[in-house]
């Protein structure tokens, strides 16, 4: 059967997962009265809560003889060591750009390492019945990007299809708004080349992704490089050396067909298979046969830009709803995870109670952080902090962004200035249309942490904010933090309605009625810049005596401000902490005591 690998890549919400469904409709992978959810390749809970791809996956569709590889990819720049391993996968990509947003920062990194491997991009416009459509306009963004990029002259006569993910169709006509997916299957097998491999060589295969099932143990995901594979054939594994990590046999071979794994006797260089057997192999080893000595060179990853300190949760209300709460629990979870997400590197500080833990951006350790939560990990979070290295000369450097705004005009004046407080610097600004302006900015990582929901107030929710790690440049001094203070329980019990109603006029509250708090927990956000201890439990005196005028006037609070995890870790000060356990969300100080709180100030200060 002829062999095609492809990988999808997109921005965030234009239609690739969507697509990937109808491709699978209309190849016949399944039968006419299966029942299928909506985005089947998105197979996780979070996934399917957040609408967006984290892990990359690969499937598998048959087409008038010639068999597809799919590989599904994350639209979101934080995932990106998920792409950038799965790209020696492939032999040709499909660029998906929407037909009104057009080319946004992760298409452009996502491509730009497509383009670096020599890959022949289709590119393809989808959503083109939106109303606000402008084909051509995008069309020449996508020609500019590749140009900036640079593209080669053959990776710059690119074919183009016009699409409907939704709709379920394609078409070389930007006119037409009906039919099917046809020429988009045609154009996959007319201009990605088939795997040009070694079937006659020794079996070599290089590891791109990792998971584990409960029977199988670890599965390996990858492409065969060269050679043939059956099942029980001894195999080895080297690392990125050439070093014999360890050797086993093929017990497993597993190859994709829709969204099931399916087992086989065999498998031959260009396929994409999992496979089990092997106990240490990891991301980035080679799999081969016991006479090959030397590894496959993988695929340099992005190193990571912030890091998050995971600790013990050791507040007093620690251990009560979640069931893994010990430093061992923690650590194993963590080493786990970094071994199959490369893009995420571990390390254990001196007094083993806490893990310093470096990745791509906020989104993906929190998305990692609400992964455990889910499976009963109680955790303590700091505040992000962006890795500084020295340059050359000895001088201090930090990571900046590419940031792209779109907002309604009104707004792009308060966007500007906040973002000018956060030390970034305007590169572009230009009207997108429908009374939109499109913004660009390079601005320090550093001065993005927490910005977000500021951004969101500041725009009335109409704002969409897009991030990509952009280089290290000079350090860029200090940068204002939060302007507003906090509010911290001096002590422990339920929080009263008498006690919260006077507290309402000193700035924002977090917590309700009735709510189990300790002393040093954040309970709100006070209106000055200072912090202040408050007693939120104070209860009424009651007496035998009726109160004068009859009766007392009932209590009325406004609804506490509920924070998400992601808003809980964008808010908290560098003395602050967020407590994660997988039914609640708390803010607290660091040092619960206040007068470990002066003491510690007090040396902070003095240096």
């Amino acid at each position: 059967m002829q062999l095609r690998n492809i990988a999808i890549i997109a921005h965030v919400d234009h239609g690739k997962t969507t697509l990937v469904d109808q491709l699978f409709r209309q190849s016949g992978t399944f039968r006419d009265n299966q029942r299928i959810e909506e985005r089947a390749m998105d197979s996780n809970d979070l996934e399917k809560e957040r609408g967006i791809t984290i892990l990359a996956k690969p499937t598998s569709i048959e087409w008038e003889g010639t068999r597809i590889n799919i590989v599904d990819t994350p639209g979101h720049a934080d995932f990106g060591g998920e792409v950038e391993r799965i790209l020696s996968m492939v032999d040709g990509v499909i660029l998906l750009v929407d037909s009104s947003e057009g080319a946004m920062p992760q298409t452009k990194f996502v491509t730009g390492k497509a383009l670096a491997l020599g890959l022949r991009p289709i590119v393809v416009v989808n959503k083109v019945d939106r109303p606000d459509e402008r084909i051509q306009e995008v069309l020449d963004e996508v020609f500019d990007l590749f140009v900036s990029l640079d593209a080669s002259d053959e990776q710059l006569d690119f074919p183009v299809l016009y699409a409907s993910g939704r709709n379920g169709y394609a078409s070389e006509d930007p006119s037409r708004r009906e039919g099917t997916l046809t020429p988009m299957f045609q154009k996959i097998v007319d201009h990605v080349p088939p795997p040009a491999l070694d079937v006659d060589a020794p079996f070599t295969f290089l590891v791109t992704l990792l998971d584990r099932d409960n029977f199988l143990g670890r599965v390996l995901t990858g492409r065969v490089n060269s050679g043939t594979l059956k099942v029980n054939q001894p195999i080895h594994a080297l690392d990125m050396e050439g070093k014999v990590i360890e050797t086993g046999r093929a017990s497993k071979i597993m190859t994709f067909r829709g969204l099931e794994r399916v087992p086989t006797d065999e498998a031959r260089a260009g396929d994409i298979i999992s496979l089990a057997g092997l106990a240490v192999a990891t991301v980035s080893n080679t799999i081969a046969d016991t006479s090959v000595t030397e590894a496959i060179q993988a695929q340099p990853i992005d190193p990571p830009t912030l890091s998050m300190r995971f600790a013990v949760n050791d507040s007093p209300m620690a251990g009560r709803e979640g069931s893994k709460v010990t430093s061992r629990m923690i650590r194993d979870r963590l080493f786990r995870e970094a071994e199959s997400n490369v893009a995420i590197k571990v390390t254990e500080s001196a007094d083993r109670d806490s893990f310093e833990v470096a990745g791509r951006g906020e989104l993906q350790l929190g998305v990692l952080i609400e992964t455990m939560r889910r499976e009963g990990f109680e955790l303590g979070i700091s505040r992000p902090r962006v890795l500084y290295r020295e340059d050359e000369n000895g001088k201090r450097t930090e990571p900046y962004e590419t940031v792209i705004i779109d907002v309604d005009e009104e707004y792009s004046g308060t966007v500007v200035e906040k973002m000018n407080l956060r030390k970034a610097e305007l590169t572009d600004m230009r009207p997108s249309g429908g009374g939109k302006t499109r913004i660009t900015f390079s601005a320090p990582s550093r001065g993005m942490i927490g910005y977000h929901g500021e951004f969101l107030s500041d725009t009335r929710g109409t704002g969409i904010m897009n991030r990509l790690f952009e280089k290290y440049g000079p350090y860029k001094g200090a940068i204002e933090g939060r302007k507003n203070g906090v509010l911290i329980s001096n002590g422990a019990g339920e929080a009263n309605s008498y006690a919260l109603g006077p507290l309402e006029d000193r700035g924002i509250l977090f917590v309700g009625h009735g709510e189990a708090l300790y002393e040093g927990m954040i309970i709100g956000e006070n209106a000055k810049t200072d912090d202040l201890e408050v007693n939120p439990m104070k209860a009424k005196q009651l007496t035998n005596f009726r109160a004068s005028g009859g009766k007392d006037d009932a209590i009325r609070l406004t609804p506490p401000k509920k924070m998400t995890l992601e808003q809980a870790i964008a808010y908290i000060d560098d003395d602050e902490m967020v407590e994660v356990t997988p039914k609640t969300i708390r803010l607290r100080k660091r040092f619960l005591d206040p007068h470990e709180r002066k003491r510690h100030r007090r040396t902070a200060e003095a240096a």
